[in-house]
């Protein structure tokens, strides 16, 4: 080039100019221009700092002999084709230097780098492009190992117009390449559009003393073709790997050493859009329910029934009597008759013939509970220590046929102060049930079980002949607490029994709707006042017989047959479950045989007692003053009561006898009807309708209708308990006269809490109800029952279902209790089992559906069976 006049500093320019006219008449790529073009400059380009000398030694500017001698050695370098022609500088030199001589004649200002109209996006969206069809001449442009990272040194102002003029010409080339002929020929538009960034490099070759690269800057986005850029400095690296000698700010060097070109097309900028932006949803849109738009929005019917009454107040109990002496605790009062009266008899266990095995008498029952609280102190070490300590739970592990030890056992556990926890005997080592049983006994750190020697002999062994570990259970002893396995206490051993204590006295299970097990925590305080309020609302005296069939271990049989009996020195008559299954009647026999003052039984029973009491002709219950009821807040056991008190009216049964009572773990027991001699209002009955039930409204209708639900009063409230209703959601409002809420008692005869669960708790046991305008109704909190109903006329008390068989279809509410009760009132003796009815709900786009099991007779036919499902459907959906 020297030897045709060209100065060596319009070497660039000629270069440049040149590779856009080939460009424009060639088929050659970007990218491979972009090579040839980075080759070709980086002899003019300001040489970096700390590169290699023989690397600077190629840079330097070739004479006429190098330059002719380097173009044979480059030619022997690859095969010589057609194509090597069109890299040949001195082909279009004249063409060129013609250009740049009509543009200095015109003196005209340089055109503006025409804007990409693809999509801009950010440096810090940067994604390097794809380089696998780079081609084979890649390599003979890197110098690998060569190059090291070096500080901005000076002119750091000079880098944005650098770059900004070799982008200006790499875009102007590839629109002069896109405009070529077909034929091959270049037009004068692309030669004229290539002069500007020529003119931008002469200016710049004055300045290549003063300028260094930055190999720092950031790279640039291969997504736009802006001319303004973003810089910020990368983190140094001790090494940066080979780059194409003469790459500036927009031609750095990618992950993979990769010069990277500024302008791509626009399939590859959706590629590169799609691989920077993934189309995943935030995570929160993970938990996000797609099934909320397959929902119908339910709107509120208009003529829906609304509450319209006054809001209700806070009921008050009547108060427990002070005038009459009682003892500081239950122990105490057990002591006193174990020591005062001894023979008097306490409770009797009946065999599964309907026979007496055992009468267990006060002191018997005194002197074993001594036995069993001195071995569980002082005769049961581990490593030298004492296994058990005052507070300790111990499990308590006995089958329905075997009250007595079980008494024993409950009592033993007070003297010695700990807490007993009864439990259901397992039948397996799965079993579902006694696995959550098991998570119940973990919680409460139990790490003893008391049982017999009949009950430990019946459950799973292992094969070293112990006692199975059941699946959730935590690892048990087990004691046996027959008479020859405890040990007598000293003389000089004596129990507090005269101290009211303050902690937990026992723990009661309960099995929740979803089928978890909790324990409700009751406290020595609350157990003395349970029963000094069964005792005045019962009017229960000593030496009384009771006649109990309910389960002694829990809920109402624990608190009359086993707590309420001892505090008035009273006779029990335990009534297996398995006697019950083979002879119904033999509660009745047995109140008709100890002259039975009070009976304690399940509407069930009464039911059973109605098919087997064809035949008993010398039966008479005319001694009875009480038959408590203890289901009596289930809406279903007004037909049994009713059609009990038909048949043995004639035998001596009075109405005012039946006393259905509300119950829950939670509060205990929260209401009971009293006869008329203990000062109780004549019994009442509610017909209420269904439809407005579903709503929550209290509305009277007429009792021909198979669309109404027919309840019965349980009474008033216990002695000493206030009692409100409020609103099943949301902030404890108090209800309206006729709407229906959950019943809250404040009394200090209920739980304390759910033990361990403290979160629980606070809801359930420290409710506070407020007033429409917020003020709290009541200077101490409330306990939720789980109990919904209402109070009606002369302070009665009114139970239409339970919190946990609530289910809601839409907007409305219905009950397990409500639909069996309409189950029961559409004839099924002729078509289905009345105590085999079942109702549950299943839950379909976030709704319940109401399915009723009722297992059909074997005489029915499947017409009449269909017409009698037809029947029961009407009322619920209408």
């Amino acid at each position: 080039m020297a030897d045709r006049g060209c100065p060596l500093e319009a070497a660039p320019l000629l270069c440049r100019g040149a590779g856009r006219a080939w460009l424009s008449w060639s088929d050659i790529t970007q990218k491979g221009y972009e090579k040839k073009r980075a080759k070709l400059l980086a002899r003019y380009i300001p040489l970096i700092q700390g590169i290699d000398p023989s690397l600077q030694a190629e840079n330097r500017i070739p004479g006429p002999s190098q330059t002719t001698a380097a173009a044979p050695k480059q030619q022997k370098s690859r095969p010589t084709t057609s194509r090597d022609e069109r890299f040949r500088s001195d082909v279009h030199t004249e063409a060129v230097q013609a250009a740049l001589a009509k543009y200095k004649e015109r003196k005209m200002p340089m055109p503006s780098k025409r804007r990409s109209v693809l999509v801009h996006s950010s440096v810090e969206t940067y994604t390097p492009p794809d380089t696998s069809s780079a081609s084979e001449d890649e390599g003979s442009l890197r110098r690998p190992g060569r190059l090291t990272s070096t500080p901005l040194q000076s002119h750091s102002s000079v880098e944005p117009w650098l770059d900004r003029v070799i982008q200006g010409s790499s875009t102007s080339s590839s629109a002069s390449s896109t405009s070529s002929h077909p034929g091959g020929r270049p037009t004068a538009a692309p030669s004229a559009a290539a002069t500007p960034g020529a003119a931008a490099a002469t200016a710049l070759a004055g300045r290549e003393a003063h300028t260094h690269i930055d190999l720092h800057s950031a790279p640039p986005d291969v997504t736009t073709g802006l001319v303004e850029h973003s810089y910020f400095e990368r983190p140094q690296v001790a090494s940066v790997r080979s780059v194409p000698r003469g790459c500036s700010g927009s031609m750095l060097e990618t992950a993979d050493g990769v010069p990277v070109n500024s302008r791509v097309s626009s399939k590859i900028q959706q590629l590169l859009n799609t691989l920077k932006r993934p189309k995943r949803p935030p995570l929160k849109e993970f938990f996000v329910d797609d099934f909320e738009e397959l929902l119908e929005v339910q709107q509120p019917d208009p003529n829906q029934p609304k509450p319209e009454g006054s809001e209700t107040s806070v009921l008050r109990g009547e108060p427990l009597t002070a005038g009459v002496p009682r003892p500081p605790s239950l122990l105490a009062t057990l002591q006193r008759w174990g020591t005062a009266q001894p023979k008097s008899p306490c409770l009797t266990a009946l065999d599964t013939t309907g026979k007496a095995t055992y009468t267990l008498t006060y002191g018997k029952l005194w002197s074993r509970s001594l036995k069993l609280a001195y071995t569980l102190l002082n005769k049961l070490t581990s490593k030298n220590e004492p296994l058990l300590k005052p507070g300790d739970r111990v499990a308590l592990v006995f089958p329905n046929s075997d009250p007595v030890m079980f008494m024993v056992a409950f009592y033993g556990c007070l003297l010695a102060e700990l807490v007993p926890v009864p439990i259901e005997v397992p039948l397996t080592r799965k079993d579902a049930g006694s696995q959550q049983v098991g998570f119940l006994l973990g919680s409460c750190g139990v790490s003893l079980a008391l049982t017999t020697d009949a009950c430990q002999k019946g459950l799973p062994k292992a094969q070293t002949g112990e006692v199975a570990t059941f699946k959730g259970w935590p690892p048990l002893s087990w004691l046996v607490i027959d008479g020859k396995h405890l040990a007598r206490p000293p003389k000089d051993w004596h129990p507090l029994t005269q101290d009211t204590r303050t902690g937990t006295a026992y723990i009661e299970y309960k099995t929740s709707k979803e089928g978890s097990t909790v324990g409700v925590t009751v406290s020595h305080a609350s157990l003395l006042a349970q029963c000094r309020a069964l005792t005045q609302a019962c009017g229960y005296s000593e030496a009384e017989t009771l006649t109990n069939v309910l389960d002694f271990k829990r809920d109402a049989g624990l608190w009359h047959g086993v707590l309420t009996s001892v505090m008035n020195r009273m006779h029990v008559v335990s009534i297996p479950y398995a006697l019950m299954k083979a002879n119904p009647l033999s509660w009745i026999q047995k109140v008709c045989f100890y002259k039975a003052r009070a009976a304690l039984v399940k509407s069930r029973d009464m039911h059973w007692s109605l098919l087997a009491q064809r035949g008993q002709r010398d039966v008479s219950l005319s001694s009875l003053r009480m038959l408590i009821v203890a289901d009596g807040a289930n809406p279903w056991s007004i037909s049994s009561c009713d059609a009990f008190l038909n048949v043995f009216q004639s035998r001596g049964l009075r109405p005012e006898v039946i006393c259905p009572c509300a119950s829950s773990p939670e509060a205990l027991t929260v209401a009971i009807r009293r006869p008329p001699d203990l000062g109780g209002p004549p019994p009442r009955k509610a017909v209420l309708s269904m439809n407005g039930l579903s709503y929550g409204v209290i509305r009277v209708d007429t009792e021909e209708k198979l669309s109404v639900l027919t309840v019965q009063d349980v009474g008033q409230v216990m002695p000493g308990a206030n009692v409100c209703v409020v609103k099943l959601e949301g902030t404890p409002y108090l209800c309206k006269t006729d709407e229906v809420g959950e019943i809250c008692v404040n009394s200090s005869a209920t739980g304390t809490a759910y033990y361990g669960l403290l979160g629980i708790t606070k809801n359930v046991f420290e409710a506070v109800p407020v007033t429409a305008g917020g003020a709290p109704v009541f200077d101490r909190p409330f306990t939720r029952t789980g109990l919904l109903g209402f109070i009606g006329p002369d302070n009665l008390v009114f139970i239409v279902g339970k919190l946990d068989g609530l289910m809601v279809t839409g907007v409305r509410r219905h009950n397990a209790d409500d639909v069996v009760a309409t189950a029961l009132a559409v004839e099924p003796m002729k078509f289905v089992y009345r105590g085999r009815i079942a109702v549950f709900s299943v839950t379909v786009l976030h709704d319940d559906r109401i399915v009723l099991v009722a297992e059909q007779r074997p005489d029915a036919s499947e017409e009449d069976s269909f017409q009698w499902m037809s029947r029961v459907l009407q009322p619920m959906v209408g």
